[in-house]
């Protein structure tokens, strides 16, 4: 039993530290995508440099991120890239993972 135990205990530890990966990186992407559309509200009334703010305040400080905002027509975009997480968030391997998100422009 104590031969099975130490056989099943390095690849139970592999499963789980796949599953925490698996979830790092879905919570990343959520993450970028909702500083994208926080970002994107905020910009489509107080401009560029707000709206990057805002993206920066919606991300903590362990994330890697660059975000771009600007005026496409009528609506308002911008974009958040994270760095793929491996293992947590202050180690990365260089992927950037990217949210998007748009609103209607407004004027005042």
């Amino acid at each position: 039993m104590a031969v099975e135990f130490v056989g099943m205990v390095p690849l139970i530890l592999l499963l789980v530290a796949a599953v925490w990966e698996c979830v790092l990186i879905g919570y990343a992407f959520s993450l970028a995508g909702n500083a994208a559309d926080e970002a994107a509200r905020v910009g489509a009334v107080h401009g560029e440099a707000a709206c990057e703010e805002a993206a920066a305040r919606h991300i903590g400080g362990a994330w890697r991120m660059s975000a771009f905002c600007q005026e496409s027509g009528d609506v308002y975009k911008a974009t958040v890239r994270l760095n793929l997480p491996v293992l947590y968030p202050g180690l990365d391997v260089g992927v950037p993972i990217e949210g998007v998100g748009g609103s209607a422009t407004e004027k005042e």
